[in-house]
C-alpha cells in the first residue's frame, strides 16, 4: 500500500540457518536490515527501529459479590529480557514539525542495517499460549513531517537451548501402581501397572519407546492406554492458571479377566511442539506422559512419566560437534505451530456421562487404527481432543488405595 511516496517498508534478518526463519539463542547477535522504497523524494525526520522482548500473562475471573453484583478480577503479569532502540536516519527528536535536520531521501531502494546483541542470560523460549506468551521483535518507525509515522513490526524467534544430552535428562523413568476394585461387599482381584521409558528428555519428531506391563485379575474389561500431554501454567498476583492439552495418544489391546497384555517399546511418537519452558518465572511449559488402564465405572489406573521436551537432540556416542545454527535448522517443524487453544478442563468424566451414554459412543477399533495413522500426518500438529474416552484428570486420586491382604483372590494368569 502506498503512503505518500512512501511505497513499502520491510525488515528482513540475517538468518543463521537453512530454513530461511530467523532463529537465534541467548548472546546470538540479531542482524538485518530495514528495507525502505519511495516512489519520489521524500524529506525524513528519522529512522528507528525498536527491538524488544518480553513474557507476559493474561487472563480475567469473575466473582460473585452478592445476589446482584458482581465484578471481574484481571491477572497481568509481564517480564522484559531487552529493550534495544537505535537510529538509523536523523535524531532523537521527532515530536515537532520542523524543517531543520530533514535528510532528503531520493526516489528508489533503499537499505540501512541494524545490528544488536541479545543479553547472555537465559531467555525464554518463543511461545504462543492461551493465557501467555513470550515474544521478540523488531519495530521500524519512519518519521516525517506533518504527517503519520510509518511503522512496521516484525517477530523473530528466540530458542533457549535444553540439551539433552545431560545425565538427569538420559535417566529412565519408571513406575509401578495397583489398584482392586469393590462392589459392596465383594472384591475382585487386583489391576496391576508397570512402566517405563528409556529416558527423560526427546525432542519433536522422536519416538518414545513404553516397556510395560498390564495385568488384569478383576472382573471387569480393561483397556490399556498412553497419551502426551502439554501442561502450561500462568503466574499473575500470585494465582496460577494453567491449561492441560493432549498432545498424542495411543490404545492398547482390550483385557478380559485374567489376561495380561506387555509392552515391548511400543512407539509413541512426539508431534511438533514448542519445546519445554522452565525458566520463565510467569510461564512454565511442561510436559509428562501418561500410562493407563481405562476401567469402566471405576476411576482409571495410571502412571505420570514426567519428559522433558528439549531442542538439541540426542547425539550418538555423546558427540557435541552441532552448532547452535545446525541444531535450529533439526527443530524448525515446530516453529510456527502451536498447540490449539482449549476450554478449561470439564468436570470428571464420571459426573457428566452415564455407563449407558458411554456404552452406546464407544469408539470402534477400525476407528483407532484410523487415528493412529493420522499421527503421520502434519495436520496432526493440531491436536485433536477426547469425547467420550478422555485419559483421566491429573487431580484424581484412588478413592481405594492398595490393601495387603491375605484374602486377596489371586490372578487366574499367574
Amino acid at each position: 500500500m502506498v503512503l505518500g511516496k512512501v511505497k513499502s517498508l520491510t525488515i528482513s534478518f540475517d538468518c543463521l540457518n537453512d530454513s530461511n526463519v530467523p532463529v537465534y539463542s541467548s548472546g546470538d547477535t540479531v542482524s538485518g536490515r530495514v528495507n525502505l522504497e519511495v516512489t519520489g523524494e521524500i524529506r525524513v525526520k528519522s529512522l528507528k527501529i525498536h527491538a524488544r522482548g518480553h513474557a507476559k500473562v493474561r487472563w480475567t475471573e469473575s466473582r460473585n459479590a452478592g445476589s446482584n453484583t458482581a465484578y471481574t478480577q484481571n491477572y497481568t503479569e509481564e517480564v522484559e529480557y531487552f529493550n534495544h532502540k537505535d537510529i538509523l536516519i536523523g535524531h532523537e527528536r521527532d515530536d515537532d514539525n520542523s524543517e531543520e535536520g530533514l535528510h532528503t531521501i531520493h526516489s528508489g531502494r533503499h537499505e540501512y542495517a541494524f545490528s544488536f546483541e541479545l543479553p547472555q542470560t537465559p531467555l525464554a523460549t518463543s511461545f504462543e499460549g492461551r493465557h501467555g506468551s513470550v515474544r521478540y521483535w523488531v519495530k521500524a518507525e519512519l518519521h516525517r513531517p506533518w504527517l503519520l509515522p510509518v511503522k512496521l513490526k516484525k517477530e523473530f524467534t528466540v530458542f533457549e537451548h535444553i540439551d539433552i544430552n545431560t545425565p538427569s535428562l538420559l535417566s529412565p523413568q519408571a513406575g509401578t501402581k495397583e489398584k482392586t476394585l469393590c462392589c459392596w461387599f465383594c472384591t475382585s482381584g487386583p489391576i496391576s501397572l508397570s512402566a517405563k521409558i528409556e529416558r527423560k528428555g526427546y525432542t519433536p519428531g522422536e519416538s518414545i519407546q513404553i516397556f510395560a506391563e498390564i495385568e488384569n485379575c478383576s472382573s471387569r474389561m480393561v483397556v490399556p492406554k498412553a497419551a502426551i500431554y502439554q501442561t502450561q501454567a500462568f503466574y499473575a498476583k500470585g494465582k496460577m492458571k494453567e491449561v492441560k492439552q493432549l498432545v498424542a495418544n495411543l490404545r492398547g489391546e482390550s483385557l478380559s479377566s485374567g489376561k495380561t497384555e506387555t509392552w515391548n517399546g511400543r512407539l509413541l511418537k512426539i508431534p511438533p511442539v514448542s519445546p519445554s519452558i522452565l525458566d520463565c518465572s510467569i510461564i512454565r511449559v511442561e510436559y509428562s506422559l501418561m500410562v493407563y488402564v481405562d476401567i469402566p465405572g471405576a476411576m482409571d489406573l495410571f502412571l505420570n512419566l514426567p519428559l522433558v521436551i528439549g531442542t538439541i537432540p540426542l547425539h550418538p556416542f555423546g558427540s557435541r560437534t552441532s552448532s547452535v545454527s545446525s541444531q535450529c535448522s533439526i527443530n524448525m517443524n515446530w516453529l510456527g505451530l502451536s498447540l490449539p487453544e482449549r476450554p478449561e478442563a470439564p468436570p470428571s468424566y464420571a459426573e457428566v456421562v452415564t455407563e449407558e451414554q458411554r456404552q452406546s459412543h464407544l469408539t470402534p477399533m477400525s476407528a483407532y487404527d484410523d487415528f493412529e495413522r493420522a499421527l503421520q500426518g502434519p495436520l496432526f500438529a493440531y491436536i485433536q481432543e477426547f469425547r467420550f474416552l478422555p485419559p483421566p484428570l491429573y487431580s484424581e486420586i484412588d478413592p481405594n488405595p492398595d490393601q495387603q491382604t491375605d484374602d486377596r483372590p489371586s490372578c487366574p494368569s499367574r
